[in-house]
C-alpha cells in the first residue's frame, strides 16, 4: 500500500492545473497497477523496450509518455500506441515521429526538450534553435507540439535550480499555442511549479528508489 499513501499525498498536495507524469522505469508492472488502482493514468518510461513491454500486459486507458531521449531507429516501436514523447530534440527525430505517427494513422503529442541545466550530459536543443524546430513542426501534420520540457542541473543550489525553471518558463510563455510546460522531478518539482511548470515528471518519490 506504500505506493498508494505515497501517490494519493503527492496528488493531494499538488495544484489543481498540475498534471503528474508517474514515472515507472525499471518497476514491474505490480507497482503500476498498485498506482493504477488509486487513479493514476499517466505514466512515463524511458527505455522503449520497457515500456512496449508494459504497454502489451497493462490496461488500455494508460495513457504512456516516452521522457528518455529517443532513438529515430525505434521510434517505430512506440508509434502504435504512445501519447506524449517529452524529449524531441532534433529535427532528425521529429521527421521520424511524423512518419511513423503517419503510418499508425496517429496524432502524436510531442514537448521539445530545451538544454537549460549546465551539464554536458543533459539533452535539449538550444534556445535559439527553437524557431527552427518550430518551422520543421509546422510541416509535420501527425504531430502536436503541445509545448516544451526541460531538466535543470542536478544540483544541492535551489537558486540555480530556480533560475533554469525561470528561464524556460519565460521561453515558454512567449508561446501562447503552448500548453504543456513539462518540468521539476522528485527532488525539485516544488520549485518547478513555483516557476510555471504544469506537469511533472516523479518516480521515486511515488515508487521509492530504483532497481538497477
Amino acid at each position: 500500500m506504500k505506493i498508494q499513501d505515497n501517490l494519493t499525498e503527492l496528488k493531494s498536495s499538488l495544484p489543481e492545473e498540475v498534471s503528474l507524469v508517474a514515472v515507472s522505469k525499471t518497476k514491474p508492472e505490480s507497482d503500476l497497477m498498485e498506482a493504477y488502482e488509486v487513479g493514476q493514468r499517466i505514466f512515463g518510461e524511458n527505455k522503449i523496450q520497457e515500456m512496449v513491454s508494459k504497454w502489451e500486459q497493462l490496461p488500455k486507458d494508460i495513457q504512456w509518455h516516452m521522457i528518455g531521449h529517443v532513438q529515430t531507429n525505434k521510434v517505430k516501436y512506440i508509434a502504435p500506441f504512445v501519447d506524449t514523447i517529452h524529449a524531441v530534440d532534433r529535427i532528425k527525430v521529429l521527421n521520424e515521429i511524423q512518419k511513423q505517427a503517419e503510418k499508425n494513422n496517429r496524432t502524436i503529442s510531442c514537448l521539445i526538450q530545451i538544454c537549460i541545466a549546465t551539464e554536458d550530459t543533459k539533452f535539449g536543443l538550444a534556445e535559439s534553435d527553437l524557431d527552427a524546430m518550430l518551422e520543421a513542426a509546422s510541416t509535420c501534420k501527425n504531430v502536436r507540439i503541445k509545448g516544451l520540457m526541460g531538466m535543470a542541473s542536478f544540483t544541492s543550489d535551489t537558486e540555480q535550480i530556480r533560475a533554469e525553471f525561470k528561464k524556460l518558463a519565460h521561453l515558454y510563455n512567449q508561446h501562447p499555442e503552448f500548453e504543456i510546460l513539462s518540468m521539476g522531478m522528485s527532488g525539485d518539482y516544488p520549485i518547478a511549479i513555483e516557476e510555471g511548470s504544469n506537469m511533472i515528471r516523479v518516480g521515486s518519490k511515488i515508487f521509492g528508489e530504483r532497481n538497477y
